[in-house]
């Protein structure tokens, strides 16, 4: 990693798997839309893909001949699922205090979330570090989701920041394969239900148990390196 010209350094994080402990839940909202339309996905299938935006995962899991006019019904009936377990949400044990040791040391923090506006003002108030996020990123700031680099590259651009000077931290492979695209190093956190074998397949650099553990080794992880180009 190498500064760039404005010297502004960064890190993006992914929000459902990697700060709220989310992802079993949208596995279970997407198999019973699945199930509403009568397509029987296997629930291991169904939490292999969760990371991807919505419409990638359809495509995923039904295939192309699928009936392209059940997918925006799809999405829509998992999101309203889910949304029945909002306040059941809870975030991971040291997102809030990783967050904002990230801020604490100068680093801009940008959610890169492809949730909707409205799941992801739900979100901020179960991570509760407001305080330390200069900005986030919903699915309407992106025409293509995960795998797709868009809502990274509108992450970078909300926060002022280059793919240089940036770390990204994420919990699917999806994640790390869209930052790749952007060439922007992965810490990969297993508290999402991925491995470290797969994440570091995927191309994460460093891997972690959840946000707690990256807290504890931040000065020696990938942010550490990044601060001390400053």
């Amino acid at each position: 990693m190498s500064n760039s010209d404005n010297g502004k350094r960064g890190v993006l994080f992914d929000v459902d798997g990697t700060l709220v402990d989310s992802n079993y839940l949208h596995a279970v909202a997407w198999w019973q839309a699945f199930r509403r339309m009568e397509h029987d996905v296997p629930m291991s299938a169904i939490h292999r893909a969760i990371g991807m935006g919505g419409d990638k995962l359809v495509e995923h899991l039904l295939g192309e001949d699928r009936n392209k006019d059940e997918d925006e019904q799809l999405d829509a009936t998992h999101g309203a699922i889910f949304s029945t377990w909002w306040p059941s949400l809870r975030s991971f044990d040291g997102a809030s205090e990783l967050l904002k040791a990230c801020s604490k040391k100068d680093l801009t923090v940008v959610l890169a979330s492809s949730a909707s506006g409205a799941e992801l003002e739900y979100l901020r108030t179960v991570i509760d570090a407001d305080s330390a996020i200069t900005d986030a990123t919903s699915s309407a700031d992106a025409e293509a989701s995960k795998p797709s680099p868009d809502i990274l590259e509108a992450a970078l651009e909300a926060g002022g920041l280059e793919a240089p000077n940036t770390v990204f931290v994420g919990d699917s492979v999806w994640d790390v394969k869209a930052a790749g695209e952007l060439s922007i190093p992965t810490i990969g956190l297993t508290c999402g239900g991925t491995s470290e074998a797969e994440l570091r397949e995927a191309g994460a650099q460093e891997v972690y148990e959840n946000p707690r553990a990256l807290l504890a080794a931040l000065d020696t992880s990938l942010l550490g390196e990044l601060l001390a180009q400053g």
